[in-house]
């Protein structure tokens, strides 16, 4: 959040950069989405029950896998570097305070939410299931990866 608002938006917005961002991410989307197509069936049983790390081992490598996917950055830079472009040339600093926590707290019930759900839920994730998840996970990529490369190809070639 601080990258935004020390300025990183601007880097964002030349033409150069938003090519080569729209150009990873079809690449990410798509190579992820394949994997993921590739990889549906071979979930076992093991796989299900977790693996014996401890919750703090845990915790941090979701944390780390967060704090540097490409994907994550990109959300924080487009979307609170659009709300806060947005506020900070309309309301006090007070008033952006406020919009930044409410930005943070939408994001971590949204997470908090997602974890208690595929807590609760997970004695039904029967390998069968999963793999249904996994192949329409990897198509659904796919899909949005093809967005990107149809939006980076409009950036390079018809613009």
């Amino acid at each position: 959040m601080m990258l935004v608002y020390l300025g990183m938006i601007h880097l964002l917005n030349s033409p150069f950069v938003k090519a080569f961002l729209w150009l990873f991410g079809f690449f990410v989307l798509v190579y992820t989405g394949l994997e993921s197509i590739k990889n549906a069936g071979v979930i076992s049983e093991s796989e299900l029950r977790g693996n014996g790390n401890t919750l703090t081992n845990s915790f941090v490598a979701g944390f780390l896998m967060s704090l540097f996917n490409p994907l994550s950055i990109l959300f924080w830079l487009g979307i609170y570097g659009s709300i806060l472009a947005n506020v900070a040339n309309t309301y006090p600093v007070q008033q952006l305070l406020i919009y930044s926590g409410a930005i943070v707290l939408g994001v971590l019930a949204w997470d908090v939410t997602m974890a208690a759900a595929s807590s609760v839920f997970r004695r039904f994730l029967k390998p069968g299931l999963l793999k249904t998840i996994s192949w329409m996970s990897g198509l659904s990529l796919v899909g949005f990866g093809f967005y990107f490369g149809v939006q980076a190809f409009q950036l390079l070639f018809l613009r």
